[in-house]
């Protein structure tokens, strides 16, 4: 699982640069200030989940367990619901694909939860 974990990382961290040099190049003329800070942010969060993608990849294989693989697909989730949701908002401008986002966000918190609780098991578990 780790190394689906680190391809997911590096796959997700690939398409949060594209996105971030499709949002400078071409969407700077074509989006309202306001729509491309949604698209930026987005792409911040993107970046920083697959980030935390390999580190539960590094994680999983020092302390494999449970916790660990629940935090892999929590930034999975957290990544296609939160910056999918502002992705798609900032590119159609439908307002209601905000009602989306915090879940998104529930996400991440839960992954980040998780990896804290898996890196603490293995910490204190022999």
């Amino acid at each position: 699982m780790d190394k689906a974990f680190a391809l997911a990382g590096a796959i997700s961290a690939f398409i949060a640069v594209a996105a971030g040099a499709f949002g400078a190049h071409a969407l700077r003329a074509r989006l309202s200030p306001e729509l491309l800070t949604v698209f930026e942010t987005g792409v911040r969060y993107q970046m920083y989940h697959a980030l935390a993608l390999c580190a539960v990849a590094w994680a999983s294989n020092h302390w494999p367990g449970t916790p660990l693989r629940a935090a892999g697909w929590l930034f999975i989730a957290g990544t296609v619901l939160f910056s999918g949701s502002l992705y798609l908002l900032s590119l159609t401008g439908a307002r209601w694909l905000g009602a989306i986002t915090p879940a998104g966000g529930l996400m991440f918190l839960g992954g980040w939860a998780a990896l804290a609780i898996g890196i603490l098991k293995g910490w204190y578990v022999p």
